[in-house]
């Protein structure tokens, strides 16, 4: 969530921002429900404070009345009783007042926060303008000694690629028939070798965000309460994206929902908490199993592992104090992670810097890192071009979760004083499988179909080089 403060105060700068993520939000109507709540909450005040001091002064003086009434008839005591009446009926209307006052705010506030929750953290001046992933632009790509990624795979290796759908047909490495069968579109079952490399990479990214980079081991709930995912920036915008277990139709409080990412547990973690300074940053890994509707995703990707419902994914979230160059130096950190872990396993990538057009409502700032798939591409007489494909997204977010979420710190520690103030939080994938599987499997194919394993790979699979 935006700073409403800061909405307030320049307008125009949200709803430029939100035009160039291409988010419709009416920021006038915001400007003017706020405007009216503030003013309705001062009239309240005003009110309330006049009810506090009648309540000192209409006493003693209606106590003094009721007193003079001794003794007095007729005339004179129907004009003392008079007096009391209209002193008692003060506070009275006062009350009613200010009731019908916190009523009118009641009904206003629901719009006014429904429509907060949707305004989007308007990107970073330096981010290139655009309108979708079209527009994204490449700032540098990898690839490891001997292979020329502006030549075809066959080109570098003698021999033409089989696609990872050939690969796992070949090794029986996954079933996607028997998948389909018990749960639907997009599902599969991995076996044999293609799990175990399927494990094999999951604790290998793990292990060298735990022991190479100190992030702590967190396990996280993968099903959660839609505060929590309102809270992470997933809800409004992209609940079509989310399974949700119906629970109030069965009798429970609230329904949950099945996360897409470790990030919203992760995030929620600290959610209403104020944190001490010197513990920042925090710096949290988790691998979790990912649900994702994939809704408007019909015909695209439908075949193999590369668009899917259900994953596992290792993740990685800083919580940093509320400093732009931290957060800044914090991404760029991140996104060296996983640039050395797919050096490591010896995959070409490349990073996109994306557009404002394909940021998301939650991001100032997004990279994404797309690994080489010789399988992916325009086909000619059978052999696929090759091309990058999405493995890896960074997103900087300053405080647009942790405002959400209510995550502070106070500055100085606890014995600090003054106000609190909102964290700031940045998220990149560290490896999500099956789809590394992809990439894997292509790019250490052998001209027989075998299939090498990495050499980093191997203490994770018992010593197994090769498959096939």
């Amino acid at each position: 969530m935006i700073d409403l403060k800061q909405l307030r105060e320049n307008p125009a700068h949200y709803a430029l921002g939100a035009k160039a993520k291409n988010v419709h939000i009416d920021i006038e109507r915001i400007v003017e429900l706020d405007a009216r709540k503030r003013a309705l909450q001062s009239e309240f005040e005003k009110l309330r404070a006049e009810q506090n001091r009648l309540a000192k002064e209409i006493g003693p003086q209606i106590g003094k009345l009721k007193g003079s009434l001794k003794g007095k008839h007729g005339a004179e005591a129907d004009a003392i009783q008079k007096e009391i009446d209209a002193l008692s009926a003060k506070p009275v209307a006062l009350k009613s007042a200010s009731q019908a006052i916190e009523a009118e705010i009641t009904a206003l506030d629901p719009e006014l926060q429904n429509l907060l929750l949707q305004v989007p953290l308007p990107p970073d001046p330096d981010v290139p303008v655009g309108k979708g992933s079209e527009d994204n632009i490449e700032l540098r790509r990898w690839s490891p000694p001997g292979f020329d990624l502006s030549k075809s795979f066959e080109a570098n290796r003698g021999f033409k690629p089989l696609t990872h759908l050939q690969l796992i047909e070949k090794h029986n490495l996954v079933s996607f028939e028997r998948g389909v069968k018990l749960a639907g579109t997009r599902s599969y079952f991995l076996s044999g070798a293609g799990m175990l490399l399927h494990n094999a990479i999951l604790r290998y990214a793990f292990d060298t965000m735990v022991h190479s980079h100190g992030f702590t081991p967190m396990s996280v709930p993968v099903l959660v309460r839609e505060e929590a995912m309102i809270g992470t920036g997933f809800f409004p915008a992209g609940r079509e994206q989310a399974y949700l277990v119906d629970e109030k139709n069965r009798g429970g409080s609230s329904d949950s929902y099945l996360t897409g990412t470790g990030e919203v547990g992760l995030m929620g973690l600290h959610m209403d908490e104020i944190l001490d300074e010197a513990s920042l940053p925090l710096r949290y890994v988790t691998v979790s199993t990912c649900f994702r509707r994939e809704a408007g995703a019909a015909g695209k990707d439908t075949a193999g592992l590369y668009r899917i419902h259900q994953f596992d994914k290792v993740e990685q979230v800083v919580i940093c104090r509320a400093d732009e160059a931290e957060s800044r130096e914090w991404h760029r950190k991140m996104i060296g992670y996983v640039e050395q872990l797919l050096q490591s396993l010896g995959l070409p990538y490349r990073l996109l810097q994306c557009c404002t057009g394909d940021l998301g409502v939650k991001n100032a700032d997004m990279v994404d890192i797309e690994s080489w798939m010789p399988g992916r591409g325009d086909t000619t007489e059978g052999t696929p071009s090759g091309e990058f494909g999405e493995t890896h997204s960074a997103s900087r977010l300053y405080d647009f979760q942790c405002r959400r979420l209510n995550m502070r710190y106070r500055p100085g520690g606890s014995a600090g004083k003054g106000d609190t103030v909102v964290c700031h939080s940045l998220n990149n994938t560290v490896a999500a499988s099956p789809r590394i599987l992809i990439p894997l499997l292509e790019m250490y194919q052998n001209a027989d179909g075998s299939v090498t394993i990495p050499d980093v790979l191997r203490p994770y699979m018992n010593g197994i080089a090769r498959i096939g």
